[in-house]
């Protein structure tokens, strides 16, 4: 019997080449990541412009939630976690890479579904059992103004959590490329190929944000009557439902007229997260087409902007004394 050796759980150095390979597709992460922030920070001033007030509360809300142990805690948890991933073995035979992308894309999506609904709760559930909010109110700040400004904070919160674990993420892809290269004996990967996957995964991260704003929505329309644990009780049931609904009403079809009538109700209320959930395809090497990204970001702004109203309708009439 041949025992194994240290060898055999230690990570293989890449060479030079690969090493050189790997890092001339990082100026893409770069160009993405400067992209990402100038968006950011121009919606910040066009809103500055227009708000005032209301960008003030939602740079006050972004900073404060960033200024929480939880969210250095959470980055530095994905961090680990994405680090760790391309030297995982997966015993795919060779399909290491999909299994990455579809475990990255959950991984960043669970992250900031978390991150939204912690922050919503403490910024405006908390804050109204403090009083706090009943003070910022007595000033020339109307409903409206705090609870826009409090889900645009929490979405520049989850904006910056994607923009940083999402670089590390498309970084870590094009890494697993050279590195399954080198496992499997298999000819080095050029430049092209490895910015090639790292392209494909683009269109998940834009669909995984539209998905955890939807929640940030939700968590901030739920806070405004509820603490942190109901909101994150009928977030994950909502989470859930929202992924299963759709299968329900599907295999209820012709059989159970009860059970298809309830699945319809519950897809008509309740977001359809499917259209967000495409990682299976991604992790397959399928391509995104634009159209299908422009119809999920008609849906997304729909049933945000839905979720804010009735965020609205649940604080208009809350007793703050």
């Amino acid at each position: 019997m041949i025992l194994p050796t240290i060898s055999d759980h230690v990570p293989s150095v890449l060479p030079l080449a690969s090493v050189v390979t790997w890092l001339r597709t990082l100026p893409i992460v770069l160009v993405g990541v400067v992209v990402a922030v100038a968006l950011l920070v121009g919606v910040y001033y066009l809103l500055s412009l227009v708000a005032p007030k209301t960008a003030a509360i939602a740079w006050t809300t972004a900073k404060e939630a960033a200024s929480q142990p939880f969210f250095p805690v959470l980055l530095g948890g994905g961090v680990i976690v994405l680090l760790l991933l391309p030297v995982i073995p997966y015993y795919t035979f060779g399909e290491d890479v999909k299994m990455l992308k579809d475990t990255g894309l959950t991984i960043l999506m669970v992250l900031s579904i978390v991150l939204a609904l912690w922050t919503a709760s403490a910024a405006v559930a908390e804050e109204i059992d403090g009083r706090t909010a009943l003070t910022l109110l007595s000033k020339p700040v109307g409903r409206r103004q705090f609870i826009l400004g409090k889900y645009l904070g929490i979405v520049g919160v989850v904006a910056v959590l994607f923009i940083v674990l999402g670089s590390l993420f498309l970084a870590t892809v094009s890494y697993k490329v050279v590195y399954d290269a080198r496992e499997t004996a298999a000819p080095d990967p050029t430049v092209a190929e490895c910015e090639a996957e790292m392209i494909q995964i683009a269109p998940g991260l834009a669909l995984a944000f539209m998905e955890a704003t939807v929640f940030v929505a939700l968590g901030v329309a739920i806070s405004t009557r509820l603490p942190l644990v109901p909101n994150l009780v009928i977030c994950a049931s909502i989470y859930a439902l929202g992924h299963l609904t759709p299968l329900l009403a599907e295999s209820a079809v012709g059989r159970f007229a009860v059970v298809a009538f309830m699945a319809d109700l519950l897809a008509t209320v309740l977001p359809m997260l499917n259209n967000f959930n495409v990682y299976a395809a991604i992790s397959q090497g399928r391509e995104i087409p634009l159209s299908y990204l422009g119809m999920a970001g008609v849906y997304w702004l729909l049933y945000s902007t839905l979720a804010l109203l009735l965020a609205l309708l649940l604080f208009e009439d809350r007793d703050l004394a």
